[in-house]
């Protein structure tokens, strides 16, 4: 026995030697590396990076790249859902900086979080709908612009931030690294991606939301990104998500679906209303409500009202009035439109019958009152579903009117080429949500409405504002630059000096009463008793009180044009929280909260 040994050690001795003469080298594991990823002096350099191409051909790269994209469309969803509650502008004020911070939350954390994160992501986006509706009870309380910021940061941050670090985390994986992200697709990459989707989806959600069904309504988009969710990230826990949806489907009044408006129609009679209706459309969640104690009816298009009529009882309408009675004076200080001019004017006969040109409808108040007078009324609103609701619950007559579902912009500009000096008066009202259409009080805008004027033609429009904000001055510069005579009227009182309204905002309504012309005065002839319509409301404040003096306005302001619209655009925001505040002491807090 001993001499085999003897043998064979020269045998392994020689083997030990033609591998390695160090036996601590010979106790440690060996680990081949591929010849394709050394180099000359280094056998521990990272892989080179992969190509674009074969990037995108990593399930782990599409996976992150999903993610991305399905965070962009419930930032842009969450938006839509606040929008009933707190107003789209007000919203909108901190989402862009809430996701930027939820980025960089993500970005810091990278490498950091139990592996099972991945898996609570979709029971996650299940819940938002329900937590939405917990928190929107709360909004008298947490007032605005916190409100959506709360909102968002128990909701819609927490969803993009685990995204983007489930996202980049895909990344890692995909590119062997556990440091850095991807050569490929940096961080800052994923982040213009980010940037870039987030401006498509919002675009791509407010037009698939006009569309009819549930999946296209505001809690059924949600539902549909958490199932997307699901499908992204197969090893999902699915079971935590099904009491949200069962409580989204069947308790929650933002459902649009027949049981949960049952339900919100049993929670609204609680405070003596009904809701009779309600669309997602292009302007947004348009809704007709009745007030069961004042007995009135309103439509309302997000967190703001396009209008209202009181309800007349059948006696009452058969003998005297003509048409609706509205519950707010704005609107027929409009139809004053009428009564102004010359006396020689107004004495002398036509030759043709009037013609009036309506743009934004609400309600029908204005265009109702010009067909009773039996006047040609063109209307051009942009949303169909406020053209039906008008017709079927304010009375806006179904014929004897032509109507442009159209954009006005470029219907009031295609009209300048065949209707130029058509029309006697034109009626502008286009306000929404506290912060009006831009592009409808530009300098080119008005000009093109110019045209469309007959020499002694007259224009109304209305705006509403905050009178010490410089974007009534820039309003009123704006006009006033295009037009040769105007006039201004507000709805209410000015408040006396040294005092202000309650909140410390003069938010009101004007009218802007302006003809063609330099040389043609503004006055109102007296009306007579055909002019009211058999109208109380009409008798009552149709003719303009208040009137604002030019000294009102400040005349240091640049004209708006549709090249410097950002001008007015940083003034929308303490606009509309002022319309917000305005809009709460209207409805009672509940109306507002469960849409």
């Amino acid at each position: 026995m001993a001499r085999r040994a003897n043998k064979s050690q020269p045998h392994n001795a020689s083997k030990q030697v033609n591998k390695s003469p160090d036996k601590k080298e010979l106790s440690e594991p060996q680990v081949r590396v591929p010849l394709e990823t050394t180099s000359v002096g280094s056998s521990h350099q990272r892989p080179p990076p992969k190509s674009f191409l074969k990037s995108l051909g990593d399930i782990r790269t599409q996976r992150s790249l999903q993610l991305i994209l399905l965070a962009s469309l419930q930032a842009a969803v969450s938006q839509l859902n606040l929008s009933p509650v707190y107003g789209a502008v007000p919203a909108a004020l901190y989402h862009r900086y809430g996701l930027t911070v939820s980025f960089l939350v993500a970005f810091l954390l990278r490498g950091h979080l139990p592996w099972w994160i991945g898996r609570a992501i979709t029971p996650f986006a299940f819940w938002i709908p329900t937590v939405q509706f917990l928190a929107f009870r709360f909004s008298s309380y947490l007032g605005n612009p916190l409100g959506p910021v709360v909102t968002e940061c128990l909701t819609c941050y927490p969803l993009m931030a685990l995204s983007v670090y489930m996202s980049l985390q895909c990344l890692d994986e995909a590119n062997d690294s556990s440091t850095a992200t991807a050569d490929a697709f940096p961080a800052m990459g994923l982040f213009a991606l980010l940037t870039v989707l987030q401006r498509a989806c919002k675009s791509f959600v407010t037009s698939l939301a006009a569309g009819p069904g549930f999946l296209r309504s505001r809690i059924g988009m949600q539902l549909v990104v958490a199932s997307l969710y699901a499908m992204a990230l197969p090893k999902s826990l699915i079971w935590p998500s099904i009491p949200a949806v069962a409580f989204t489907m069947v308790a929650n009044p933002h459902c649009s679906l027949s049981r949960t408006t049952e339900l919100l129609n049993n929670t609204l009679a609680l405070y003596d209303y009904t809701l009779l209706e309600r669309k997602e459309s292009v302007t947004g969640y348009i809704s007709v409500l009745e007030d069961k104690t004042r007995d009135f009816r309103v439509m309302r298009c997000d967190h703001s009202l396009l209008g209202g009529e009181w309800k007349m009882s059948p006696e009452w309408t058969s003998t005297r009035r003509v048409v609706g009675e509205p519950i707010y004076a704005i609107f027929t200080m409009l139809e004053a439109v009428r009564l102004v001019g010359t006396s020689a004017e107004l004495s002398s006969p036509r030759d043709d019958k009037q013609r009036a040109l309506n743009i934004g409808l609400g309600v029908g108040t204005a265009p109702s009152a010009m067909i009773a007078h039996g006047v040609d009324t063109t209307i051009i609103e942009i949303d169909p579903v406020v053209y039906e609701f008008a017709i079927e619950y304010f009375g806006l007559p179904r014929d004897h009117h032509t109507c442009e579902i159209a954009d006005a912009v470029f219907a009031v500009a295609n009209r300048t080429t065949y209707e130029a000096g058509s029309y006697d008066y034109i009626i502008h009202d286009v306000f929404t949500g506290g912060a009006e259409p831009i592009q409808l009080f530009t300098s080119e805008f008005f000009k093109d409405l110019k045209v469309l004027l007959k020499p002694e033609g007259v224009i109304a429009i209305n705006y509403a504002g905050d009178i010490s904000m410089p974007s009534s001055s820039i309003v009123y510069k704006t006009i006033t630059s295009v037009f040769g005579s105007c006039r201004v009227f507000r709805e209410d009182e000015a408040p006396a000096a040294g005092q202000k309204k309650d909140g410390g905002d003069d938010f009101t309504n004007m009218v802007f009463f302006c003809r063609k012309h330099e040389g043609l005065p503004v006055t109102f002839r007296k009306p007579v008793e055909t002019d009211f319509l058999g109208s109380g409301t009409r008798k009552e404040y149709m003719i303009p009180k208040h009137e604002m003096i030019p000294g009102t306005f400040d005349h240091n302001v640049e004209i708006l044009t549709s090249g410097k619209t950002k001008v007015m655009e940083k003034y929308h925001a303490k606009s509309s929280i002022g319309h917000w505040k305005v809009m709460r002491t209207v409805l009672p807090d509940v109306v507002w909260e469960m849409w």
